[in-house]
């Protein structure tokens, strides 16, 4: 749950400043700016950014959820195994 947690903040954090980055820089070219818009090229930029600056963090959360998966997996097998004893 900390690496989904971690993962999570980081993103919002990184399409929080991301959003800020177009907002000022469509700001300071154009005088104004379309805030429906700057969203969905923060969205994307973000993106991009997020999977390049957040590498550590996604393979973490995915090899806590590939043990927390094989743990479950042995469990079922270990009750197949009793169940086929039975």
């Amino acid at each position: 749950m900390k690496e989904f947690l971690l993962y999570t903040v980081l993103r919002l954090a990184v399409f929080a400043a991301t959003l800020g980055v177009v907002l000022g820089v469509w700001l300071l070219v154009a005088g104004s700016a379309n805030a429906a818009l700057a969203v969905i090229v923060a969205f994307v930029l973000s993106g991009v950014a997020s999977y390049f600056l957040l590498a550590r963090q996604r393979a973490a959360f995915a090899a806590r959820v590939e043990a927390r998966a094989a743990r479950a997996n042995q469990t079922f097998e270990e009750m197949r195994a009793k169940e086929d004893v039975d």
